[in-house]
């Protein structure tokens, strides 16, 4: 497996040289949404941490992205009236990983309605802002 690469996308995010529009951030995770979302809502929960992907993630970082994943899930549930939830995580070029750090996916989901392609469609900043800031908030009752 390659080496994990400091410079990708989303550490950058971390570092706050790439902005994001952010849910939720604690010493050890970020939530913040897709700007290509499959769905309204469709965020992405990350380690702060440098990890490839579930290969080689700490398992102690890994089983706090998993809490904060089903605290984001249960936001979105809440902010978008959702039905369900579907939540993805790819491994390597083979599984499907495009982001070579470790993410997961947890995309809000309405009866009935499918998902837009991977990377399809780029939503408007003020629309992400506004699903950000009311994910936000939803995350401080869940």
């Amino acid at each position: 497996m390659p080496d994990y690469d400091p410079n990708n996308i989303f550490a950058k995010i971390i570092r706050g040289e790439l902005p994001c529009h952010k849910i939720y951030e604690d010493d050890r995770a970020l939530v913040f949404l897709d700007i290509m979302p499959r769905a309204p809502g469709h965020a992405l929960v990350i380690p702060k941490s440098p990890a490839r992907n579930l290969l080689d993630v700490n398992p102690d970082d890994l089983a706090h992205v998993a809490k904060v994943a089903q605290r984001v899930a249960r936001a979105g549930m809440k902010v978008f009236q959702a039905d369900g939830v579907t939540v993805q995580q790819f491994n390597e070029n083979a599984g499907g990983q495009v982001v070579f750090h470790l993410h997961v996916h947890v995309i809000p989901r309405k009866e009935g309605v499918p998902m837009k392609p991977p990377a399809s469609e780029k939503e408007k900043p003020e629309v992400l802002a506004d699903q950000a800031k009311k994910l936000a908030e939803a995350m401080q009752s869940v």
